[in-house]
Parts: C-alpha cells; sequence; structure tokens
C-alpha cells in the first residue's frame, strides 16, 4: 500500500509541476490537459483521478507553484524571533524580489496571463493566500510607521512598495521591447536592487513617520 500511494503522489506532483509551468507560459485557455499530461508521462485518467478536471488542476497548480516559490524565498529566513518590525519588513521585500526575479516562479506568471484573460477561477484561492502576506505586510508597516499613522499612510506605502517589487516583472515582458522602451535593463543585479527598495521603503517610511511625530 505504501508503493503504491508513493506512486499516486510522485504521479500528482509531476501533474502539477508540469501544470504551472504551461498554465504560466500559455495560460488557462490555450494550456491543454494533453501537454500537462505529456510534460508529466502521464495519461489524462491520472487528471481525473487527482483533480476531477481542468479547472480544479488549474486552482491546484497555482497553490502548488505559489508554495513552493515561499518555501524558497522564506519572508523570514534568517531572522530571529526578536527582529525589529523594520528587519522583518526588509525580510519580506526581499523575498518578494527574489521571488518574482526566479524564471520558475509560475505563480505570478500564472496570475499575470490571469489579467490578460480573466478566467475568475483564481479569486477566491488567491484571497485564501494571498491576503495573509498582504496582511502581514500592512501590519509590519503600521509597527514601521508608528501609531499615529493613517490608514491612508499604510496603504499608500504598501502600494509604494509593491511597485517598486512588480518592476521586476514589468521588465520581464518588456524584453523584446526596443531600447528606447526597455530603458531599465540594468537592474539585473536583483541583490542590488532588493537593497536598494529596502533601503528607499526605510526612509521613506522614516520620513512618513517623522512628520506624523511633529
Amino acid at each position: 500500500m505504501t508503493d503504491i500511494k508513493t506512486k499516486s503522489e510522485k504521479t500528482r506532483d509531476r501533474l502539477l509541476t508540469a501544470a504551472c509551468k504551461i498554465f504560466a507560459e500559455k495560460g488557462f485557455q490555450d494550456a491543454t490537459i494533453a501537454e500537462i499530461c505529456a510534460q508529466a508521462k502521464t495519461n489524462i485518467a491520472s487528471v481525473n483521478y487527482h483533480f476531477r478536471d481542468k479547472e480544479t488542476l488549474y486552482l491546484e497548480a497555482w497553490r502548488f507553484a505559489f508554495n513552493r516559490e515561499l518555501l524558497l524565498y522564506p519572508p523570514g529566513h534568517g531572522l530571529v524571533a526578536e527582529a525589529s518590525p523594520e528587519q522583518k519588513l526588509a525580510g519580506r521585500i526581499k523575498s518578494l524580489i527574489n521571488r518574482l526575479a526566479d524564471d520558475k516562479s509560475y505563480s505570478f506568471m500564472i496570475i499575470h496571463k490571469e489579467m490578460a484573460q480573466p478566467t475568475r477561477l483564481l479569486a477566491d484561492i488567491l484571497e485564501k493566500e494571498i491576503n495573509p502576506q498582504r496582511l502581514q505586510m500592512l501590519d509590519l508597516l503600521k509597527e514601521c510607521l508608528g501609531e499615529a499613522a493613517t490608514e491612508q499612510q499604510i496603504h499608500y506605502c504598501h502600494a509604494s512598495i509593491m511597485g517598486q517589487c512588480f518592476q521586476l516583472m514589468r521588465l520581464k515582458h518588456m524584453q523584446s521591447a526596443p531600447p528606447v522602451l526597455n530603458h531599465s535593463r540594468d537592474l539585473s543585479d536583483i541583490k542590488a536592487y532588493a537593497e536598494h527598495v529596502v533601503q528607499f521603503s526605510l526612509a521613506g517610511i522614516h520620513g512618513i513617520r517623522s512628520q506624523t511625530l511633529i
């Protein structure tokens, strides 16, 4: 029984690994179950057994990719429990940038495809998986900004940080653009860019905090 279960789990993992890559490259509409099965080296019956349909496979493939990326680039990696809010925020920013920079971060690519060709299938799963990450960052921003910070300031700081991080994704999709349009190709040093975003964001947060204390 253990051998059968192990084989079944391996088949499921192969399907998810193939599915998240193909959905990221082609989107939900253009990806086919046949292509996913071919890459996973299994048959359509295994999709029916493990996921029932293409829609469920799509959702589970996104969750699989998202959780794998968080394991590879954990927001709190290397931080002690006593780390300051600023250090924890820096860890989250670096984690997000490293995930966005990784060519195998398929969860972000799937979302990008979803924005271009909406299926509305991901709405619930994004709320369940991404919203907790968002709320944790908002809580850290509130700590960094201080008790006097307004909800608007907190959300504006969050939007500013996310905009800097997602600049990397925009550049990925402009690699073939003419140089006059693709003018930020010097962001290839991901470590340096992550450090810049952290320094820039914390300086802005400290500036806003100092104003609220006046």
